[in-house]
């Protein structure tokens, strides 16, 4: 089943690489989607793919990159979205 969600991530999550290291982690797993920085400071995930891999990448946003500290994620369940078809930094 493919799941997809809007996840915001918050700490200490710009200027460490984070949309890279999250653009990386994504296309090893084979995740569609984007990742953009907030004006508040958070980082906008959203992501899209099969259930096992998806949870996989959930799990992943809730660590992080290790320069990166996740204080806060909020997962908000998306419908699918068939015209994804990469992942992208915005």
């Amino acid at each position: 089943m493919t799941q997809k969600a809007k996840i915001l991530v918050y700490g200490r999550v710009q200027g460490v690489y984070f949309r890279r290291f999250t653009q990386n982690k994504a296309n090893h797993l084979g995740v569609v989607g984007t990742v953009r920085n907030l004006p508040d400071g958070g980082v906008e995930i959203i992501a899209q793919a099969h259930s096992p891999v998806f949870e996989s990448f959930i799990a992943w946003c809730h660590k992080g990159p290790i320069t990166a500290r996740v204080d806060r994620v909020e997962v908000t369940e998306l419908a699918p979205d068939v015209g994804l078809v990469a992942f992208d930094i915005i």
